[in-house]
């Protein structure tokens, strides 16, 4: 099946990109419910889904919203209003949603449902609470690394335009995606779009983890949003450069070091004291150090405090020489 979104000049002056939150939350949580989950990215959904399991998020309101196949609850994708929108704002325009917006999407998914079921409007709350639990959980420990493959996307997209001009980048998004004619073409079984009734643009969001798929929101009269493979999706979970020499240690201290190289994963304080034979005391003040330094984010998780590695870290391992 092929779908097609025309293109005035006014419409190509409208098209943009955006970093979407939410966007990713629906595809990472769509991809953690597959089965399998592809292989670019099994080694976080191993870290991941056992804390899902645990707080109850695979069978909550949000798993109903997010089924592994078929439609997605557009609610939870609200048009960006900026390129690089916030979770708070992003979460901020769903508990806004229309109610005939929320229930046009619930009779969409009810049609792949053996159990339809109502979302009244004071359950909005209750899923955004789901959400910000789920990205404290998924998304929030690995949030630096994901960020810096989508605006490094952005950033090649851009100057694809500037070099290329807007059909060579519309060419180029992904292989079920062609520009011919002033006419954006989509073949896709389970994707539409058009330009009946949708507002001026298009909004491109680049996601790691749509992949192998494209994934379209049309929501009369919303600008219509794309969201496609960001290059480089499958680096995101590589394997960091480690500080193995004295270089790094020399400047913030040996067990600070050890630290930054032990957080290739996101940890705990109890878990970082039992991989790197320090204690929890010990741990937890460096790990403060490190936080307030830059080099540290902090996450909740359930009972427990996750630490991540920052794209400072990460530059600053990286340079270190060996």
């Amino acid at each position: 099946m092929q779908s097609e979104l025309a293109f005035s000049t006014g419409d190509l002056a409208h098209t943009r990109f955006a970093v979407s939150p939410m966007w990713e939350v629906v595809t990472s949580f769509r991809l953690l419910v597959s089965s399998p989950v592809p292989a670019p990215h099994r080694s976080w959904a191993e870290q991941v889904l056992p804390r899902l399991r645990a707080a109850g998020l695979d069978h909550g309101r949000l798993a109903r919203l997010i089924p592994a196949g078929g439609y997605l609850a557009d609610f939870l994708t609200p048009t960006p209003a900026t390129p690089f929108p916030t979770l708070e704002s992003e979460l901020a325009a769903i508990r806004e949603t229309p109610a005939e917006q929320v229930r046009e999407d619930l009779r969409h998914l009810a049609a792949d449902s053996p159990e339809p079921w109502e979302l009244p409007r004071d359950d909005l709350s209750r899923v955004t609470a789901e959400i910000e639990t789920y990205w404290e959980l998924a998304l929030g420990p690995y949030w630096a690394r994901v960020r810096a493959v989508l605006e490094a996307d952005v950033f090649h997209r851009a100057r694809q335009v500037a070099e290329y001009g807007a059909a060579h980048l519309l060419n180029d998004l992904h292989t079920s995606v062609s520009w011919d004619d002033d006419t954006l073409r989509l073949v896709r079984r389970q994707c539409t779009i058009t330009r009946e009734g949708a507002g001026a643009g298009l909004i491109l969001v680049p996601s790691v983890f749509a992949w192998p798929s494209v994934l379209t929101r049309i929501v009369v009269p919303d600008t219509p949003q794309l969201a496609y493979p960001a290059r480089g999706f499958g680096t995101v979970w590589e394997r960091r450069a480690s500080a193995d020499n004295d270089a790094i240690a020399a400047v913030i201290g040996r067990s600070r070091a050890l630290l930054l190289a032990e957080l290739e994963t996101p940890a705990s304080t109890t878990q970082l004291a039992r991989r790197a034979g320090l204690s929890a005391a010990g741990v937890s003040q460096h790990l403060t150090a490190l936080r307030d330094a830059g080099l540290v984010t902090a996450h909740r998780a359930g009972r427990s405090v996750l630490y991540a590695r920052t794209t400072v870290a990460d530059s600053l391992l990286a340079a270190a020489p060996a």
